[in-house]
C-alpha cells in the first residue's frame, strides 16, 4: 500500500477491506476505526508499519 499520510488515507485503507464507519459522532467514528485497524493487524491483513502509522494518524485526529 502507498504510504498513509492523513485521515483520508486511513479511510481508504479500511474501505479496501469493505469497512465503512459512520455513527454521526466523529470521536466515536475514530475510536471504531482504531479498533478495526487493530483487528486487521491482529489478523495479519496489514503490515505493522501500516498499523502503527494508521494509529498515529487517528490519535492525532482525536486531539
Amino acid at each position: 500500500m502507498k504510504e498513509m499520510k492523513d485521515f483520508f488515507s486511513v479511510l481508504q485503507l479500511l474501505k479496501r477491506f469493505g469497512i465503512f464507519i459512520y455513527t454521526g459522532d466523529r470521536n466515536t467514528d475514530i475510536e471504531l476505526m482504531m479498533s478495526e485497524v487493530k483487528e486487521l493487524f491482529d489478523n495479519g491483513l496489514i503490515l505493522k508499519e501500516d498499523y502503527l502509522r494508521a494509529l498515529l494518524i487517528l490519535k492525532k485526529e482525536l486531539n
